[in-house]
């Protein structure tokens, strides 16, 4: 088959829908290189996608009016260009696709990641919310195949978009590799102490915002008088600003916060922890969980939409908005050791259900019945 795939964010963005892409492609070409994999990008960006090592074929705006207005090409130019690439498949990564290619022939995939702007208005500019209803309904309405990263999203897609359920296929996504390579102690150390960790800790990982709902960890730390530290990796917004007014208030000073970190380093960072508490109020799957319970690390997050998806059966979910019921789970996990070797290898086993070769697997099985269908 020859595969055209929207790859900007592989290029682009450094995590989230850059990494699903990421992940996505190297995992395809891995087990089935004999497809032939094109990579639609505004432009190249070598220092996130290894393109050349990997065989994939890259393919840029041509023509002096698609180099200038990129964003044009990738929206209405792009149908054209694949059509004359003679796809057989065209996959938008990130909740969208280009507009006609219904026209082309192409049979046609977009994943949708999450509908949080539809969930959360107040979270987004009313302009972004317009924007991005258009073009997420109108990827779902042409698309021959939407995949879902959870159930939650598909339920969403549905509800918002009043998609027919035979359109959509729950599909869930994986993580990088080195999440699974375990570190000897001496690596770790080594990582902990560049950074000036202690050698105990409770791990937050993820931005810094609202919906994250960092906040309600931090109290439940304090107010349950855990005196077990916290590592928090994440890049700060306006949301920062109340959680370190908090911290000063109450003179907390066993917080530790770090905004960039490798992937090469990550790892570490996440088995040195006592437990990873992730108390976001929604995502659409929560790729941290997976991350975690890969790093043989036990998990903490909220009971309700796609988390359980995510963490499995033997991770705790509470209510993150609940600052008691988060404070005695932390206690539970720190202090039942046979608990939390439980919650461990059963989250650890749970996890291979995210593997590379599954998650392409079924992505594969996917391209390969849409083909069939005529």
């Amino acid at each position: 088959m020859k595969i055209g795939f929207d790859a900007k964010r592989a290029f682009f963005n450094v995590s989230g829908l850059g990494n699903y892409s990421r992940n996505l492609l190297r995992a395809l070409k891995s087990y089935f290189p004999d497809n032939e994999y094109i990579l639609y990008t505004p432009a190249k960006k070598t220092s996130l996608l290894d393109y050349k090592d990997k065989g994939f074929i890259v393919k840029e705006p041509g023509g002096f009016f698609n180099k200038t207005f990129k964003s044009y090409w990738r929206s209405f130019s792009l149908a054209k260009q694949a059509g004359t690439d003679r796809l057989d498949i065209y996959h938008g990564l990130s909740h969208e696709l280009p507009y006609n290619i219904q026209k082309t022939g192409i049979k046609t995939v977009v994943t949708i990641h999450d509908l949080i702007f539809l969930r959360f208005p107040e979270l987004y500019k009313p302009v972004d919310r317009k924007i991005y209803r258009k073009k997420f309904k109108y990827a779902c309405e042409i698309a021959d195949l939407i995949i879902a990263i959870s159930k939650q999203t598909s339920n969403d897609i549905k509800q918002f978009f009043g998609i027919d359920e035979s359109r959509i296929k729950v599909i869930y996504q994986g993580c990088n590799p080195v999440f699974r390579k375990e570190l000897d102690s001496a690596e770790r150390d080594e990582i902990i102490k560049k950074y000036g960790f202690p050698e105990s800790y409770v791990l937050y990982v993820g931005t810094i915002e609202e919906r994250k709902n960092l906040l309600s960890l931090i109290k439940a730390l304090n107010t349950g008088q855990i005196k077990i530290p916290l590592v928090v990796i994440g890049n700060r917004t306006g949301y920062f600003k109340r959680v370190n007014e908090y911290i000063e208030q109450n003179n907390l000073k066993n917080i530790y916060f770090l905004e960039t970190i490798s992937n090469d380093e990550l790892p570490a960072i996440y088995q040195k922890a006592e437990v990873f508490v992730y108390p976001s109020v929604f995502e659409g799957f929560g790729i941290p969980v997976i991350e975690s319970l890969y790093s043989k690390t036990p998990v903490i997050t909220s009971k309700h939409g796609c988390f359980p998806e995510a963490g499995g059966p033997s991770s705790l979910y509470v209510d993150p908005k609940n600052i008691g019921e988060l404070a005695e789970a932390i206690k539970k996990v720190t202090e039942d050791s046979a608990l939390k070797q439980k919650m461990i290898a059963d989250g650890y086993n749970y996890a291979m259900k995210f593997n590379d070769d599954v998650v392409a697997g079924n992505i594969m099985n996917a391209y390969q019945n849409l083909i069939k269908s005529g």
